[in-house]
């Protein structure tokens, strides 16, 4: 029997953000309820990539296996829909998993190991007269249901013998029927105000080919009779799911009721995160995916953790989130500025330093003799000595980005401009003498010279110079693919104002610079590699780049741009 511990003290914690279900489980722990023994589970449906709204419950039910001494964490996938289950989705939230750093060890379960087990237990609720074969049409059933306003109607066939039904359900399982002919239903009440409770479905025919057992079966348990006889199965005793199965938790019980499981697993709901800018729906970001207005479950626009990972989040942002939120019985929104904001602050401890110019603009320093080059010393980090330093080369052709140059400056500009003096970062001082135009007007090139007295940044004379850019050398420059990723939609609730969510998307979430330059100490960067661009933003090399082709997806921008603009 696990030994009881004694949980953190709350009160003495006001910043501690709220973990009602912890709190629960600690209490059940210190009662010895279960004899002590603390199982929960994390039961994703493989119909889809996980998305940031599953790292809430991620986080919560393998945070409880971490935080109570002697508890565990079971991984099951509910497969009981063949329709729309795959491999894929299996094998991407094992990776996803895995990737937040969480791990199941042997406790990885199918509902479909079940289903010989479930089945018998079918059996077992038709042998008591607790569950019948209905005969009657989809429409016939769905219009019997009845609706909140009104009570359902009994089936014609719910005093059917139980001989009888255990013969139909027999040969449902045998096949002899289509799909459709046949279902078999609890009988529970027709008139409850709880419309799960109206005699629900258990298992309908449907002939699809399973992703694990093939064609064996031909008949599939629902959701609802299916899950909670699967945590009882395995042992779990806190089977913590999201409030709209609140409603559910009464037919979850009743199930257990028929057939009693020792331990009994204890349903409790919390609050599913809800992000603003941002679709969870499985059905909608399956939408965005057929219908090739993302470019797949991985693009990093997309709120899968697929998606958050190859644009460069990393787990240990996405699990301070939610650790930040906390765990409540009340829903709300939170803003997506706050996951923004994890990320951030974790990149900027582990992100080294380095610099890329996006929009090339070519900087010739007249008074630079041509053909010399320097090296100079540059830290990674400048405040982590631990990263170490890089070599940067300097040279009389430069690249700088074409942002940081206007002819007309507007007032409180502190980047270049003919006449102005401006700051290389780590290198000098250089001075804008004129500008070279296409026929067209556009600025091409800028003619600069530079001061030798201003090596390392400081003019010997003191003079004060408020602008610092960053910038690379033309001839040691890496060309790399820059891809600029935006929030995927442009309102905060997509869809609110009617079912057509992809009205919604935001038409600049994506824009791709295929000239930008990197500093050379970049050019052989590993796929994953996660640097910030200075004054740019956090950058992560993808996963399409090649050797001389590298791709790098822009993370985050340095500071929140998105408000900034909506503030405008």
């Amino acid at each position: 029997m696990s030994t009881p511990h004694t949980p953190p003290p709350q009160k003495n914690e006001p910043d501690k953000p709220p973990n009602f279900v912890l709190e629960i489980v600690e209490r059940d722990v210190l009662a010895g309820k279960n004899g002590g023994k603390v199982r929960t589970r994390f039961p994703p449906e493989p119909n889809g990539y996980l998305h940031i709204g599953h790292a809430k419950s991620i986080c919560l039910n393998f945070g409880i296996a971490e935080a109570v001494p002697g508890a565990t964490c079971n991984l099951r996938f509910d497969d009981t829909n063949p329709s729309t289950e795959e491999d894929e989705f299996v094998r991407s939230i094992q990776e996803d998993l895995r990737w937040l750093g969480f791990d199941w060890g042997s406790r990885m379960y199918f509902a479909s190991d079940y289903f010989g087990r479930l089945y018998d237990i079918a059996l077992q609720l038709v042998e008591a007269g607790n569950a019948y074969v209905d005969s009657q049409s989809l429409e016939e059933l769905r219009e019997g249901r009845g609706s909140f306003y009104k009570p359902g109607r009994v089936s014609p066939y719910r005093e059917r013998p139980v001989a009888e039904n255990m013969d139909l359900f027999r040969r449902m399982r045998a096949g002899e029927f289509a799909d459709g002919e046949h279902v078999l239903r609890a009988k529970i009440d027709m008139e409850s105000p709880n419309q799960n409770m109206r005699d629900p479905v258990m298992y309908r025919i449907k002939r699809e080919h399973h992703h694990r057992t093939g064609d064996a079966w031909c008949i599939y348990p629902m959701y609802d009779f299916a899950h909670g006889y699967s945590d009882a199965i395995e042992g779990v005793t806190h089977s913590i799911c999201t409030l709209e199965f609140e409603n559910h938790r009464p037919l979850y019980d009743w199930f257990l009721d028929q057939v009693p499981f020792d331990p009994r697993p204890q349903q409790i709901e919390f609050a599913r995160l809800n992000l603003t800018y941002t679709i969870q729906s499985k059905r909608k970001l399956r939408q965005l995916v057929e219908g090739k207005h993302v470019a797949g479950w991985d693009d990093p626009r997309m709120p899968t953790l697929a998606g958050l990972r190859r644009r460069g989040f990393t787990p240990e942002a996405i699990r301070a989130f939610c650790e930040r939120i906390g765990v409540s019985k009340r829903n709300s929104f939170v803003d997506v500025a706050l996951l923004e904001h994890s990320v951030r602050e974790d990149l900027n401890t582990r992100c080294r330093r380095a610099m890329g110019v996006l929009r090339p603009l070519r900087v010739v320093i007249e008074n630079y003799p041509e053909g010399q080059e320097e090296s100079l010393d540059a830290p990674w980090h400048p405040e982590d000595a631990s990263h170490g330093t890089r070599s940067l080369p300097f040279s009389r052709v430069l690249f700088i980005d074409r942002d940081d140059f206007v002819e007309v400056p507007p007032k409180g500009w502190f980047r270049l401009s003919p006449g102005a003096e401006v700051r290389l970062r780590y290198a000098c001082i250089i001075k804008c003498q004129r500008v070279v135009k296409d026929d067209r007007g556009n600025v091409v090139e800028l003619r600069c010279t530079w001061d030798p007295d201003s090596r390392g940044g400081n003019p010997k004379d003191g003079r004060k110079v408020k602008g610092t850019l960053h910038w690379v050398s033309e001839k040691h420059a890496a060309a790399v693919e820059v891809r600029l990723y935006d929030r995927l939609f442009k309102t905060e609730r997509p869809g609110e104002e009617g079912d057509d969510f992809l009205a919604d998307l935001n038409p600049d979430s994506h824009e791709v610079l295929r000239e930008a330059r990197v500093e050379p100490a970049l050019a052989s960067a590993p796929v994953g590699d996660r640097v910030q661009f200075e004054r740019v933003g956090y950058f992560c090399v993808d996963k399409e780049s090649r050797p001389g082709k590298l791709v790098f997806n822009r993370t985050i921008s340095l500071r929140d741009s998105w408000a900034a603009k909506q503030g405008k």
